[in-house]
């Protein structure tokens, strides 16, 4: 079970190897994530953008992650940059804009659905009929996220139903409005993350 589903785990296969020849292991698994506790008690959609909101994304943040965001990596992502606010134990925290606004595929979401369990999205702001392809790139995300069972947590200008104001993804943006919902259920929250 260490380091389960690790990025290029076969590389620490031999570590893992050595530590159960040398020492005691002792299963220690009580069948909670308690990660996920936090997740399950708290609103993953928070809304409008202020400094209630801020906070609130900090104490997940440091909830999720284990510690407080105090670097900014940039990632390279299909051999491109990606900016982020922050990463750690497989917590990603990153803005709408780097994700939704700058120019990326769904190869980029497929990459990041793999690396991360969580990831904590930014400044969403209301989608109007000019965020057309930030729209589109916006469902693109989702989509990866919950196939892949990645834990979303979002800060918006306005609440959940009212995101998308535009016209011509209005069908497309309803299916992501119920896995957006979806993904906040208990039971989405319970479910193994993917990554390979």
């Amino acid at each position: 079970e260490l380091y389960r589903n690790g990025l290029q785990r076969a590389r620490f296969l031999p570590a893992i190897d050595a530590i159960k020849q040398h020492c005691d292991v002792m299963n220690v698994d009580a069948g909670v994530d308690y990660r996920l506790r936090t997740l399950t008690q708290a609103h993953l959609w928070l809304s409008p953008l202020n400094d209630e909101t801020r906070a609130q994304m900090d104490k997940l943040w440091l909830a999720l992650a284990g510690a407080k965001r105090e670097n900014s990596p940039t990632l390279e992502i299909n051999h491109r940059p990606l900016a982020t606010m922050g990463v750690e134990n497989q917590t990603l925290a990153v803005s709408f804009t780097t994700l939704c606004v700058d120019a990326r595929s769904q190869h980029d979401y497929i990459a990041l659905s793999r690396l991360f369990h969580t990831v904590m999205l930014f400044d969403v702001p209301v989608m109007t009929r000019l965020m057309e392809s930030e729209a589109r790139r916006f469902i693109a995300l989702v989509d990866e996220f919950y196939e892949r069972h990645v834990k979303l947590v979002v800060s918006a200008e306005v609440p959940l139903y009212e995101i998308y104001q535009g016209d011509r993804l209005k069908f497309e943006f309803q299916r992501c409005l119920s896995r957006l919902q979806e993904m906040q259920s208990e039971e989405y929250l319970k479910r193994e993350h993917l990554a390979g």
